[in-house]
């Protein structure tokens, strides 16, 4: 059966949570109600109130922002659950769900990633940041049998609108927990990384969240219909990024549109960069991510970094689990992919970190002593609390590309600049997945810890790789490759992929449905995309000279990962990730508007040498 890209929004709509507590048991224990909340300029947002029947105690509110719906719409129409667990609606909150600005029943226009506006001269000013402050000011004002203090919470994009409530935020908003939120869509959320756009993902968003309304509405409105073979000989067949319109979205995406217009990174994008503005940061927050999150991992490191960095008294936290986009509000983050994790990850978040963190910064119950971060250790499979993130009890170490494949620990002394050489075809580019999925989907979830045999068996593929480790490796934080390279073109994509490499007699596990051959299974723990034409700026491309070895340095988010004993760490490096990816028409154009007749061959170099050290650095746990 054909799938939509809206299966997105579904997944992480307020009904998509994993636990429910049913229509019939909310109906009986909560009152719904409906309001138009005015904001300063006079535009309405529409906002659904479930508040509990029991009016003898008070209650804090907990409130999403969405641009996904507040559904179902009218006061005699209940949803499956509230809140972010089954915890919180019978412990007993007041759950406010808001259509934000141009969405569905609130009025005004919608803006993706509305920047903010840090000087508002007048009412007319307007930002998700002050449409939440006058949201709260409302419900504190308005709503019965409210303690006065407010919470809000919201996965991805609702998890952007959290993020945003905490620049000039209200004395009520006490305490906000951005899950999977959006930081830079340019850079390294959702879109693009480091200027390479997420094509399938991008593309099958875009054409139903992109729609305009023609009124106010309550439904969606239907993208373009057409016959959907797999991802891979879709996209390739799709040809240059124009044709998109040509042939699929009929130039009526306005956000599309512009997106093609920007190719590089200017005002466009730079206004949607929320990181400059965490400052004066009150409430508490509880930042949480997933170390599988193909689309918002960069997010919530970077929020809490720029929170850190700018109030370091201020209480915040980071959680960071073995888990995809939203996994764990909709999964309970036992398995991943291939790989189990022995416990219900998602259960301990919601019990031990999750719910305790509002009941005590909203209700006034529990203690406060959640760690500065807490992180899932992948390999090892443990629950890990740190005082600070990324820890400082570590050494930073190398890894330097050699000769025959290898990766070695200590720089290379070789006097001669060998290379790697590889023949990038744009049109025969390297999957990014060894599946097959079908095109309409934005893509395969699992493929940030699946087995890389199938990428590194191509002849453009380089493979480095150390001995057999003589003792566990952890490595904790963020990760930086600095390759030098050529091309015999214009331009390039650079891809790094660091691989858990496992023993060759691994044995294979017990319940095993997926047949998988665990001996030698090349996991994949961390990559990032490079549009080389931006590694000296991301406003200002340049293009690669013919031939010239010229240094491109890539930061890969961060990892919390044991490397076993007898295990190997692997290096890949490639120039396409299809069609996670865009291709690269590997001639310097704006390729937002590259014609086909652009995309050629090119020979890439990857050097390794005393001048030309390439490597990765990381940091190793003492």
């Amino acid at each position: 059966m054909k799938k939509i890209a809206l299966i997105f929004v579904l997944l992480l709509t307020i009904n998509s949570l994993a636990a429910a507590q049913g229509v019939d048991w909310i109906k009986e224990h909560y009152t719904k109600k409906d309001y138009r909340i005015k904001m300063r300029d006079g535009v309405t947002l529409f906002t659904s109130v479930y508040s509990p029947k029991d009016t003898a105690k008070v209650y804090p509110i907990l409130i999403v922002r969405t641009p996904y719906t507040v559904a179902p719409y009218g006061e005699d129409k209940y949803p499956q659950n509230l809140g972010p667990n089954d915890t919180f609606a019978k412990e007993g909150y007041i759950f406010v769900f808001q259509d934000v600005r141009g969405q569905f029943l609130s009025e005004g226009k919608y803006d993706n990633m509305r920047a903010y506006i840090p000087n508002k001269k007048s009412s007319k000013d307007i930002d998700e940041s002050s449409d939440t402050y006058d949201t709260i000011d409302w419900l504190v004002k308005n709503l019965k049998h409210n303690n006065g203090n407010v919470g809000i919470w919201g996965i991805s994009y609702p998890g952007f609108y959290a993020a945003m409530s905490l620049i000039d935020s209200h004395p009520a908003l006490k305490a906000v927990s951005p899950q999977a939120p959006i930081s830079n869509w340019f850079i390294g959320d959702d879109m693009h990384h480091n200027g390479a756009l997420t094509l399938s993902m991008s593309f099958n968003f875009f054409k139903g969240f992109d729609q305009q309304r023609d009124s106010l509405t309550t439904q969606w409105k239907p993208g373009p219909k057409y016959d959907s073979p797999d991802m891979y000989n879709f996209f390739l067949k799709l040809g240059p990024l124009p044709n998109a319109n040509k042939k699929y979205f009929e130039g009526k995406l306005p956000f599309w549109n512009a997106m093609l217009q920007h190719g590089n990174y200017d005002s466009f994008w730079q206004s949607r960069n929320n990181l400059p503005y965490f400052t004066k940061v009150k409430p508490a927050v509880l930042i949480v991510g997933g170390w599988y999150d193909s689309e918002d991992l960069y997010g919530p490191l970077h929020i809490y970094s720029s929170i850190e960095e700018k109030n370091p008294s201020n209480k915040t936290h980071i959680v960071m689990g073995p888990w995809s986009h939203g996994g764990w509000a909709r999964s309970d983050g036992s398995i991943f992919g291939d790989f189990t994790f022995g416990e219900n990850t998602s259960d301990y978040y919601n019990k031990n970190l999750l719910t305790p963190f509002f009941d005590y910064y909203l209700k006034g119950t529990g203690t406060s002593n959640l760690p500065e971060a807490v992180t899932f250790r992948t390999g090892s499979n443990v629950w890990v609390n740190y005082d600070e993130w990324p820890p400082k009890n570590v050494e930073t170490k190398s890894l330097y590309l050699a000769p025959n494949k290898k990766l070695e620990w200590n720089k290379l002394t070789l006097k001669k600049n060998l290379f790697d050489e590889y023949l990038s075809d744009p049109n025969k580019p390297v999957p990014y997945t060894s599946k097959f999925y079908d095109s309409q989907q934005m893509y395969n979830r699992t493929y940030m810890d699946e087995d890389q045999r199938f990428a590194s068996s191509r002849p453009d593929v380089l493979v480095y790789e150390t001995s057999p480790l003589d003792n566990d490796v952890t490595v904790s934080g963020p990760i930086a490759a600095a390759l030098f390279v050529s091309t015999t073109g214009t331009d390039a994509d650079w891809v790094v992929k660091v691989i858990d490499v496992y023993p060759d007699g691994e044995k294979n596990p017990e319940k095993n449905p997926n047949g998988i051959e665990m001996g030698g299974y090349e996991r994949l723990i961390r990559f990032e995309m490079f549009r080389g034409k931006f590694r000296n700026s991301y406003e200002k491309p340049q293009p690669f000279v013919p031939n010239k070895v010229t240094e491109v340095k890539i930061n890969l988010n961060d990892i919390d990962h044991t490397f076993l004993k007898g295990h190997k760490i692997m290096v890949q490096v490639q120039s396409s990730f299809f069609p996670f990816f865009d291709r690269n028409p590997q001639k310097f154009v704006d390729i937002y508007n590259a014609k086909e007749g652009d995309f050629q061959k090119a020979f890439n170099r990857v050097y390794f040498s005393e001048n030309y050290p390439s490597s990765i650095k990381f940091n190793v746990l003492k």
